[in-house]
């Protein structure tokens, strides 16, 4: 069953006196527990088709409906809600706060949620062990290389236990050995959790790792094919 549902999505942008078509007529059903991975060079859409995927942008037509909620329609306030309590974000910048340690950085959307200190401790050790960085627990992000911080940042993004969890280039500053590990790592944890993973990627590599990929040319979705190279 379709956990996510992006029906005839067109996005387009006013620069200047020049009307630029980011998206033209995508549509996309991602099921339950899947993991895809949206492949394309650069400017082809990938990222603005993730971005109105989870909420974060507004499609010029067309509606993304995420269980049964369109959420392309919902109001900004609880567009954000939604997002906190169903979703999760792997960025390429890491995005971690320098002046915590790696273990208050994954506990941070706990401190949100209102979740106690004792319980948000348990959570984010549990995480923590899970990507394999407890000996790293009370390193700040300037003690960790690039690839421990993206995985303190996958911990983060995963310990909520969202429903679907949305990941932009999450290998894009990493090394290939380093990037192997990391996509190794990830590609297990949402299996484990039973969650959906969409991904986008320039690197056939990284994408091999996905069940499912979907290429894109220019805005619009030419092919798409299995992966699983990497199971």
């Amino acid at each position: 069953m379709a956990i996510l549902e992006l029906k005839n999505i067109v996005k387009k942008y006013r620069i200047g006196n020049e009307i630029i078509t980011a998206l033209d007529g995508v549509d996309l059903a991602v099921e339950a527990g899947e993991f895809i991975v949206i492949l394309g060079t650069s400017g082809c859409g990938k990222t603005t088709l993730l971005n109105i995927a989870a909420g974060l942008e507004k499609p010029t037509r067309g509606e993304v409906v995420f269980r049964g909620v369109t959420i392309s329609k919902l109001k900004e306030k609880k567009t954000v809600m939604f997002r906190r309590k169903q979703m999760g974000f792997i960025f390429q910048s890491y995005n971690l706060l320098p002046a915590l340690t790696a273990q208050e950085n994954v506990a941070l959307p706990l401190v949100f949620d209102g979740v106690k200190p004792r319980e948000r401790v348990l959570r984010s050790v549990k995480m923590l062990k899970q990507v394999g960085l407890m000996e790293r627990r009370e390193h700040k992000p300037s003690q960790m290389s690039g690839g421990q911080q993206q995985r303190v940042s996958i911990a983060r993004a995963l310990i909520n236990n969202p429903r679907i969890i949305f990941a932009d280039e999450p290998t894009g500053n990493l090394d290939t050995r380093t990037t192997l590990d990391i996509m190794g790592q990830l590609q297990r944890a949402v299996k484990e959790n039973g969650q959906t993973l969409v991904m986008v990627t320039h690197d056939q590599e990284v994408a091999e790792f996905a069940d499912r990929i979907i290429y894109m040319v220019d805005g619009r979705i030419v092919e798409e094919k299995q992966g699983g190279t990497h199971l």
